[in-house]
């Protein structure tokens, strides 16, 4: 098998792996008591009750087995090849949702394969997933840049998100947060796994490792947050296109890896890109329509009431 293959598998496998992590944890996000409040004992009660909870902890370890597969990938291959292929993971979630709420709705899988195709065509026509030769040093302006930028990104949706309005909505944005949180963290792993080289010390000793915990716990925080908002058709679409996105801007302004010029490529990169949005935008709508007939149900029923799920 040659090592493009292995890049390719791994990373497929370590999508499976997190769409089993994210239906276990929306479970669990669904059947403890939700938080109204973005404060500091909001969140720490949130968290108490999530780190005993059986799916969250079942999640987690669908986790490490995901995160394994996902730094062996970025290891082999680029940052912009590793992480577009993991949005397959939206069809593995969205599947495994329908077979345990037993519903079938061909249209919310149709809409996920539209979005993952239109992605993948996306990553064909500008040339992202195309090798770019060895790993060029870090811009460490562009990395300052790109962080404050995702900082007032993801701060700015978590206000929105909890803000309140419709369930869907509140999910979809938060989702956007927590893609972007994962972008990063990708990233970081990657550094990591370049500083590996160097001996386990001076991986220790590194700021990227502190870094990585931070945002690793910020991910896990604003993940419940998102699957507590509203549905999973409506917070992890949003999720599964930013992370690649955005994982794409990282590689191509903090690791210099290229992307194809052309006006032909670039205006098709641009449909794709809006097509992509549309199957978002619909996906979250799905949600919406889940939820309402969500608050119809009778308690007790499976996602009524009774079980808060959606």
């Amino acid at each position: 098998m040659t090592s493009t293959a292995v890049v390719v598998v791994t990373s497929v496998a370590a999508a499976a792996a997190f769409a089993t992590s994210s239906t276990l944890k929306h479970v669990s996000a669904t059947r403890i008591p939700r938080e109204p409040r973005t404060t500091a004992g909001s969140l720490r009660r949130l968290a108490a009750a999530t780190v005993r909870h059986p799916f969250w902890l079942a999640g987690i370890g669908a986790d490490v087995v995901a995160l394994s597969l996902q730094v062996t990938a970025l290891r082999l291959g680029a940052l912009a090849v590793v992480q577009p292929l993991l949005v397959t993971g939206l069809l593995f979630a969205l599947v495994l949702r329908q077979l345990t709420q037993r519903r079938r709705q061909r249209a919310e899988i149709g809409w996920a394969v539209v979005l993952v195709a239109s992605l993948a065509g996306f990553l064909l026509l500008s040339g992202a997933a195309a090798p770019s030769g060895p790993p060029e040093a870090v811009d460490r302006i562009a990395a300052l840049v790109v962080a404050l930028t995702g900082l007032g990104l993801t701060a700015g949706c978590v206000i929105i998100g909890r803000r309140g309005g419709p369930a869907a909505r509140s999910a979809a944005v938060l989702g956007v947060a927590v893609g972007t949180v994962y972008a990063a963290t990708a990233a970081l792993i990657k550094e990591l796994t370049t500083l590996a080289v160097a001996g386990p010390v001076a991986v220790l000793l590194s700021w990227q490792l502190l870094a990585l915990v931070v945002l690793g716990v910020s991910g896990l925080v604003l993940n419940q947050l998102a699957f507590q908002a509203g549905p999973l058709s409506a917070s992890l679409p949003a999720t599964s296109a930013v992370d690649p996105l955005a994982s794409i801007v990282i590689g191509v302004v903090v690791y210099e890896e290229a992307i194809r010029p052309g006006f032909l490529a670039g205006a098709g990169a641009v449909v794709l890109l809006a097509v992509l949005s549309v199957s978002v935008i619909a996906l979250a709508r799905d949600g919406a329509r889940d939820a309402r007939t969500d608050e119809g149900c009778p308690p007790g029923t499976a996602n009524g009431p009774g079980t808060h799920e959606a």
